[in-house]
């Protein structure tokens, strides 16, 4: 028997980089997953193959997670697909959608960025809680720009990064007396499309060098890091953002 037999999990962000691999782990330990994308469906469509191919349970949902009535279908369907109970709940789904100064921004970005990274897991936690028990989890992915400000042109990022985490604290706060914890985890660099996509490669090299470790992290080893969070042996941790980063930074 997999120590994950019969729970009900949901990924937000799940189909693909770190949301896969967090998928994939929590799959292969017996967990029923729901595979929530918004724009990748092919990557998303290959995550959810790649688990059932290897005899997992796994359900795709496209859904927008700052929409109320997209995160109400995803919890309809995760009820109607493997019963009334969640037992965790992980959000990945985020972004920095793009780079830009306080000059170049308007309050549309803004607000678009912060609501993308912050009010999902608001409506994610809101409409999933009331179908959660005692012993389940809440894991946040927020960001080590939440610590430090981010990179040039991140600040919309980091400061939904940053309220993500105080998000986190005061949930674990409000729902710890329920038997719920709630939990983030602030990656650093992590090789991933959001890298390749948002980051330069001479800033990689850059930050890859100054970490002690001397690389960048990978995403199953953040995946290590939220199922241990999400699970029974992480019991008494709550509220807690962790930092893996590599040693790249001490909180």
């Amino acid at each position: 028997m997999k120590k994950l037999d019969g729970k009900t999990a949901i990924v937000t962000g799940g189909g693909r980089d770190i949301g896969k691999a967090i998928s994939l782990k929590l799959a292969k330990l017996g967990a029923n997953i729901v595979v929530n994308y918004y724009g990748d469906q092919d990557a998303a469509e290959k995550t959810v193959a790649e688990i059932t191919k290897a005899d997992g349970k796994a359900i795709l949902f496209r859904g927008d997670m700052t929409k109320q009535d997209d995160v109400l279908r995803m919890i309809a369907l995760a009820k109607e697909t493997y019963g009334p109970a969640i037992d965790l709940l992980v959000n990945v789904a985020g972004g920095i959608v793009a780079r830009k100064t306080l000059e170049e921004m308007d309050e549309d970005f803004f607000s678009a960025v912060v609501r993308l990274n912050l009010n999902s897991a608001f409506l994610t936690c809101k409409h999933a809680t009331p179908l959660m028990s005692a012993g389940a989890s809440i894991v946040n992915l927020a960001s080590q720009a939440g610590r430090d400000g981010g990179g040039p042109g991140a600040s919309a990022y980091a400061t939904g990064k940053g309220a993500l985490m105080t998000f986190t604290r005061a949930m674990a706060k409000e729902l710890g007396p329920k038997g719920i914890r709630v939990n983030a985890v602030c990656p650093g660099m992590i090789a991933t499309t959001f890298h390749d996509t948002f980051s330069k490669d001479e800033v990689r090299k850059n930050v890859a060098a100054a970490t002690p470790l001397k690389r960048e992290g990978q995403a199953e080893e953040v995946a290590d890091l939220v199922v241990y969070l999400g699970s029974d042996e992480a019991s008494f941790i709550n509220g807690a953002c962790i930092d893996i980063n590599g040693g790249l930074l001490f909180s």
